[in-house]
This record gives structure tokens, sequence and C-alpha cells, in this order.
């Protein structure tokens, strides 16, 4: 487990400080016998170790700044290259994005033109359609106008055969005297006028 820089520090103090305190109670601690004895301390030597200590806390407070001086200019190179690489990643980002929105953008434009083009070929379409269907329809009206004409035609050369066929058999008869006796007169004029009035309709 690799510990954070700030905790290094602070127990490398710990561990210096431990060691000059240790250190000077053992320096301390051979004085307990009595004052100036063989073991004793004098207070020249008190002063001595005093400024070996002051000294030694001075060089571990220059040492620690300068290992944090260090580690800060190594934090701030470390943000600026993480700060560097966000913008850059960001840059990247809103490029390849823009690139997106170009892209959508187009195809887009291409869906709406293709849309429009199908609009126009089924109006197109449909149009022609109506055109055919109108076209067909005039052309079975003027079929069924054609044929009824031609049937009613045909209606009409029967019923003048029939007629004529008719009159011309009651002619023959009438001459050939057949019917004198078997009609009477009023009889004889309808029948005339009948006749007449049939081939004048012819």
């Amino acid at each position: 487990m690799v510990m954070p820089k700030g905790h290094a520090v602070k127990r490398i103090l710990t561990s210096l400080l431990v060691v000059l305190g240790t250190a000077a109670l053992c320096y301390a601690s051979g004085g307990e016998g009595g004052h100036g004895g063989e073991h004793g301390v004098s207070p020249a030597q008190l002063k001595d170790f005093g400024w070996r200590v002051l000294n030694f806390a001075v060089l571990v407070a220059i040492l620690v700044w300068a290992i944090k001086k260090a580690n800060m200019k190594g934090s701030l190179a470390d943000r600026q290259a993480q700060i560097e690489k966000n913008l850059r990643e960001a840059r990247e980002a809103r490029e390849a994005a823009e690139a997106k929105l170009c892209e959508y953008t187009d195809k887009l434009a291409k869906a709406n033109q293709e849309v429009d083009g199908l609009r126009a070929a089924m109006l197109q379409e449909a149009e022609a359609e109506k055109q055919r269907i109108v076209a067909e329809a005039k052309l079975s009206a003027e079929k069924v106008a054609k044929q009824a004409a031609q049937a009613a035609e045909q209606e009409v050369l029967k019923a003048r055969t029939e007629l004529r066929a008719e009159a011309a058999r009651l002619a023959v008869e009438l001459a050939a005297g057949k019917l004198t006796g078997a009609i009477q007169q009023a009889d004889h004029d309808r029948l005339v006028q009948d006749y007449l009035g049939k081939v004048g309709q012819l």
C-alpha cells in the first residue's frame, strides 16, 4: 500500500523527534549519580548538547521544507499535467461531438430531400392514375353509349321489319278478299288507318 507524501513526511518527523528525545534522555541519565561527578553532566555539556539538538532540529526543518517543496513542485506538475490532459480530452470530445452533429445534420438533410422526392413522385403517380381512370371511364362511357345506340338501332330495324311484314301480310289478305266477309266496314277502315299510321312512323 503506497502512503501519501504528507503522511510519509509526518512519520519521518515523528521518528526524528523520538530519536532526539531518546538521545536527550540517555544523555541526561548520565547525571543521576550526582552533580559534577565522574558520570555527572556539567552545564557546559548541557549547553553544548542543547546547541547540537537545536542545530539538528534546524537541519531537520530545512530537510522537511526541502522535501515539502519538492513534493509541492511534483504535485503542481502532476496537477498541471492532469489539467492539460482533461483539457485535451474535452477538446477531443467536443470535436467528436461537432463531427457527429455535422454527420447527423447531413443525414437529416438527405432524409428530408428523399422524403420530398418520394412525396413528389407519389403525387405525380396519383395524378397519372387519376388521368388514366378518367380516360378509361370516358372510353367505357363512349363504348356503352355506342352499344346502346347500336342496340336501339337494331330494335328499330327489327320493329320496322316486323311492321312491314305485318302490313304486307294484311295488304295481301285484303287484296285477295279473304277478309271481305269476315270484317265490317269500320274494322276495315281501322285496319287501314293503323297500317298507314305504322308505316308513317317508320
